[in-house]
């Protein structure tokens, strides 16, 4: 199973968000055993303790505060290695990735915040849950520069598949992990990839937001430690329900179901569609599947309840003038 974690697809996308002569892809990272991106965060943050010892099964406790994605992959890991798992996640979690979580044999604390700090809420719950447990491990993929470290590899891969050429990643932002770690490859290999960072409305790691965030996956409600914004060339930032509208256009024009923040990414590319110079390569890393926002995201009564409409879409393919 550790071996299929990397190495997903690069698939050209040629109808989402039509630019002439420019080439646009997506790094799909649902093809992760676990769905996810956050696959790889996982396995590079335990492998080296459960190597050296210092995570034993049956006797070690994996606590981490999750969204959701990361907590499947740990999740999986930890049902891989024999180890017990404390996913902290909010009531933002979707009920699917709750259940998932479950499914893996993990156990699952939902935590709220009157004051609107999510975030926070978890991370103090994992605080005490730490102190609690004699044998307790907290990943911390915030601060984990191995969070970082896991996608230098996701970079290469890009890099590889593109023949050495990549002019714009476009990079959603959670913990920072993805976008500092393909950053410090470019920086490594000397490339002239312009690294756009894609975050909600709705979160603090770039700006004061804009309104209540009410999509998991990207954004936060304080910058993480990971975050670099030295390493970034441009941000984007992205409303929930211009998120919604991008997935949406996915799935009838690219038969790809996505969730929230790879269609965050969809829509900063047609954002600045009109910027991007001709015979430009774009790519667009694509975390998650779609499948854990069925009751949100494409759940048209839920989307008309948060947002009082429900974007319409033209199902046409549109491909790009050549």
């Amino acid at each position: 199973m550790l071996a299929t974690i990397g190495d997903t697809p690069l698939v050209a996308l040629e109808r989402v968000v039509p630019i002439a002569d420019v080439q646009v892809f997506a790094k799909m990272e649902k093809f992760n055993p676990g769905g996810s991106v956050k696959d790889r965060t996982a396995l590079h943050m335990l492998r080296g303790k459960i190597q050296a010892g210092e995570l034993i099964p049956g006797r070690s406790v994996v606590v981490e505060s999750t969204s959701g994605n990361l907590g499947v992959g740990l999740a999986q890991l930890c049902a891989y290695f024999g180890l017990e798992l404390i996913c902290v996640v909010d009531t933002r979690t979707t009920a699917q990735t709750v259940a998932l979580l479950r499914a893996y044999g993990a156990a699952v604390e939902v935590v709220s915040a009157p004051g609107g700090d999510l975030l926070g809420a978890r991370i103090a719950r994992v605080r005490e849950l730490v102190a609690l447990l004699p044998d307790a491990f907290w990943p911390n993929q915030y601060e984990n520069p191995l969070n970082a470290a896991a996608h230098e590899r996701t970079m290469a891969e890009i890099v590889t598949a593109l023949d050495g050429r990549v002019d714009y990643l476009f990079c959603s932002v959670s913990t920072g992990g993805t976008l500092r770690g393909c950053a410090d490859h470019i920086r490594d290999h000397g490339l002239a990839t312009k690294l756009v960072a894609v975050d909600a409305a709705g979160s603090a790691i770039f700006h004061t937001p804009t309104e209540d965030r009410l999509i998991p996956g990207h954004g936060a409600g304080r910058r993480p430690p990971l975050v670099d914004v030295g390493v970034v060339s441009e941000i984007v930032h992205v409303t929930d329900l211009e998120c919604v509208r991008a997935c949406r256009l996915l799935v009838a024009r690219e038969a790809i179901l996505a969730g929230g923040s790879s269609g965050a990414t969809v829509s900063a590319l047609g954002k600045l569609r009109h910027r991007i110079p001709a015979g430009s390569r774009c790519v667009l890393v694509f975390p998650d599947d779609g499948n854990r926002y069925l009751d949100t995201i494409y759940s048209d009564s839920w989307v008309l309840e948060h947002f009082g409409e429900v974007p319409e879409v033209k199902t046409r393919p549109l491909t790009a003038a050549r």
